[in-house]
């Protein structure tokens, strides 16, 4: 007998659930029975169950339906072809945009980099494609990111070197006669110091050399047995020299430029002469051609390279002092000279840098002003943050000018700046200016071998008789083409910050041959001394 379904309250409706859908019930129905009797209770004990029955039902359904599709995924049939294929694509797709954005960034700098580039390109084509009014170089040049290109200008130099007229020698006024000291003094107990390059000079023979004569005799290098010998080859060929153009290379630092613009009788009139030590000449033949010619001489196209054997000093800085400072003792039938460093290309023909810097204003010795210092006492602080040489060493330095005398530079000077731009010397070997450079190397061999610190004491010291061109530093700049160096310096010296390191086991750390004026007992008293107070008037170091 088949069972009935029990009868419901009036005003319920009951709809028989179908496959996969809720029981739909008025849950409001039931509010106001709270007080039904038994019957009501039972059946809605009933619905109750069934209800939770439903849903347990629909929860089994929903995971099948879950386990076909994954099964569908990982089947043989259509998507098991598809679903790896999309996961591909959408992962190189990822990719794609990620190595886009990767040369996105690179492009952006690499751009910046061609535009700024541009912008200080010598090459006519490159220049002119340069926006200098655009925002983007503004910004960077406002951010400090844009070098700034040399500051040149025009020289007012002749026109044709074929028309120069090469004047008279200028006669020799307060010196006439120069000679030099070529052997130390022997000791009162018969004992002999051993050789230096400079000599051992005393304080007092310092002060002594400063006090003109019309016939003098001082320490100026080149002492026997010191060092720097020449090859019997290269004295013959620069005996007959009057005309010099000369450069140095040591401790392999550049290479050989040649220069440019040079006309035919300025190439039979100088001679182009490079001292070298034997490192560099080693490193040159490495590098470059070097050719002989029948009498053995050593040439890099329009260069003689003169080979100064067993260098005098342990700093290759210091060694670049004797050519470059002594060009009259290394070459003595020069009777012009224009030396230029070893890093330096020459672009103006030599005898029109003559015409222009000696002969038109009748001077005898010219050199470039420097950039940005006019003080030697900023120069000192320059060379300190950029370390050039041991700090206290530089400080003992200045100090021992300080306590003779030497004033910061001031317009009340009758000199335009107390600091050259060392890289070009033009001179006129008279006796005085032979003087003057054997004053200054003095200074250089006693004391740091930065000779920008030494110029302006010697001018200062003889008194305003030194007479010397100083022109602009722009004018240095249209002259020559500047070359980085071959590789940093690498002095020891250089990095020591208090005289307490030099003590002990870092005594090696001291120069054996020169610099010794800084470990002699100087005859003043400088612990009272005061360095001038420093305006930082640059960005060096």
């Amino acid at each position: 007998m088949a069972s009935q379904s029990p009868r419901l309250p009036r005003g319920i409706r009951h709809d028989p659930m179908r496959p996969g859908q809720k029981q739909r019930f008025d849950r409001s129905v039931w509010v106001h029975n709270e007080n039904s009797n038994p019957v009501n209770m039972n059946i809605d004990y009933q619905r109750s169950v069934s209800l939770r029955a439903s849903r347990r039902a629909e929860r089994n359904n929903q995971n099948q339906q879950t386990e076909d599709v994954e099964g569908e995924f990982f089947s043989t049939g259509k998507w098991s072809q598809d679903y790896p294929m999309k996961i591909t694509w959408r992962r190189g797709f990822l990719r794609l945009v990620l190595a886009g954005g990767i040369l996105w960034m690179f492009l952006i700098p690499t751009v910046l980099v061609f535009h700024v580039w541009s912008c200080q390109s010598s090459l006519a084509f490159f220049s002119a494609m340069c926006n200098r009014s655009s925002r983007v170089l503004i910004m960077l040049d406002t951010m400090g990111l844009v070098p700034k290109p040399p500051h040149r200008c025009l020289i007012p130099v002749a026109d044709d070197p074929e028309k120069i007229i090469i004047p008279k020698r200028t006669p020799s006024k307060v010196v006439e006669q120069l000679t030099y000291i070529t052997e130390d003094v022997v000791g009162n107990n018969g004992s002999s110091l051993p050789p230096l390059f400079g000599g051992h000079q005393s304080w007092l023979q310092r002060d002594e050399s400063f006090e003109l004569k019309s016939s003098m005799k001082v320490h100026c290098g080149f002492m026997r047995g010191g060092g720097v010998e020449m090859a019997t080859k290269d004295i013959r060929y620069a005996k007959k020299c009057r005309f010099v153009v000369a450069s140095g290379i040591f401790d392999r630092y550049d290479t050989p430029h040649q220069p440019s613009d040079i006309s035919p009788r300025s190439q039979k009139l100088f001679c182009f002469l490079m001292a070298v030590d034997e490192i560099s000449i080693n490193f040159i033949k490495k590098n470059i051609t070097v050719s002989e010619d029948k009498d053995g001489g050593q040439w890099v196209g329009i260069w003689r390279l003169i080979v100064l054997k067993n260098p005098p000093y342990d700093e290759p800085r210091r060694n670049g002092k004797v050519p470059k400072i002594l060009t009259h003792r290394l070459f003595p039938q020069a009777q012009y000279s224009i030396w230029i460093d070893g890093k330096m290309e020459l672009m103006v023909d030599p005898l029109l840098i003559l015409e222009r810097y000696l002969w038109r204003g009748k001077h005898t010795f010219a050199i470039a002003q420097h950039k940005h210092h006019r003080s030697i006492y900023e120069e000192a602080d320059a060379n300190k943050r950029r370390k050039r040489y041991a700090r206290p060493l530089i400080d003992l330095h200045m100090k021992i000018y300080r306590y003779e005398g030497m004033e910061p530079w001031s317009p009340m000077k009758n000199t335009i700046s107390d600091v050259p731009e060392g890289a070009i010397i033009i001179r006129e070997h008279t006796a005085l200016n032979d003087l003057f450079s054997c004053l200054w190397f003095n200074e250089v061999n006693l004391f740091t071998p930065r000779d920008q610190l030494s110029f302006g004491y010697v001018v200062y010291r003889l008194g305003g008789v030194f007479k010397f061109f100083m022109f602009p530093n722009c004018e240095y700049n249209s002259l020559f083409v500047l070359h980085r160096h071959t590789r940093k310096h690498s002095s020891r010296v250089e990095l020591v910050k208090s005289l307490d390191e030099f003590k002990g086991n870092n005594g090696d750390l001291k120069e054996s041959r020169g610099g010794l004026g800084l470990w002699t007992p100087y005859p003043g008293n400088l612990s009272s001394v005061l360095l001038p107070p420093v305006s930082r008037t640059s960005k060096a170091g």
